[in-house]
């Protein structure tokens, strides 16, 4: 019995991409397996733009523990509350949304690390520990060795403040919200625009300046999704549970309409 490891650190730390199936309408603890059979890496569940409650987000997140599909939550704006209590329910790694400088990504971070680098309460024998009650210290170290902490990146203040949101112990990755961070530039959905991926640029360099990593979500078109994994993104949001239903069921639907009889 040990505590479970990270599979999206262990692929990040390997260079490798990591990519997740994003949950906001779907309900039920298969979403680990399903995620894994897809060939994703990570579950988004996603806390800030849907209903889900706290308890279906920890059922799941314990539910992904054993696929080895990391489960990572995003909370919505500087929820800490909600943050820790996700991570004791399973999650292996949080995401904060709208993050704008050091000082918030220092109180977020935190409240997501036990001591000496936060202020996160102590556990015992919880989904990530298997249910083992090891020694405070082991937990501690161990848990903090573990858990993905993640800043969003989606305004030009956040753009150039990211290499100091990136230097703070404990920040883990930088993620830029593609949607959020066009539409406050002034340029909604052209991902394509020069001053987009200047800030794009910015946002990798700072991560990688201060060791951590890139990651970027809120785009899905695959004609232009390699250009960013060729300019070092390597964490992505893959798609939504939706999404991915509606694609499906359209080409079905398409099929059963299309039949001479």
């Amino acid at each position: 019995m040990a505590i479970v490891k990270n599979a999206v650190m262990e692929r990040l730390g390997a260079g490798k991409i990591a990519a997740s199936f994003n949950v906001s309408r779907l309900r039920t603890v298969e979403i680990p397996q399903i995620a894994k059979a897809c060939g994703f890496h990570w579950i988004f569940i996603d806390l800030e733009h849907s209903t889900m409650d706290l308890d279906m987000a920890g059922q799941i997140c314990a539910a992904a523990l054993p696929t080895a599909v990391t489960p990572i939550v995003r909370v919505p704006e500087g929820d800490v509350n909600r943050a820790a209590r996700i991570l004791d329910a399973g999650a292996q790694g949080v995401i904060f949304p709208h993050v704008q400088n050091a000082v918030e990504a220092r109180a977020f971070t935190a409240a997501c690390r036990f001591p000496p680098i936060g202020t996160r309460s102590l556990i015992y024998g919880g989904p990530q520990l298997e249910y083992e009650n090891l020694p405070p210290g082991e937990v501690m170290a161990g848990i903090n060795g573990e858990t993905l902490v993640v800043m969003m990146i989606e305004t030009p203040e956040a753009v150039a403040n990211a290499a100091e949101i990136a230097a703070v112990d404990g920040v883990d990755l930088l993620l830029v919200g593609g949607s959020d961070l066009s539409a406050t530039m002034g340029i909604a959905g052209q991902f394509s625009h020069p001053d987009f991926l200047a800030a794009i640029d910015t946002v990798i360099a700072a991560a990688k300046g201060a060791g951590k990593w890139p990651g970027l979500g809120g785009i899905y078109d695959e004609a232009i999704l390699p250009d960013f994994a060729d300019r070092g993104m390597r964490f992505f949001l893959g798609g939504a549970d939706m999404s991915f239903i509606l694609a499906g069921g359209k080409s079905r639907g398409a099929f059963f309409n299309g039949l001479s009889v």
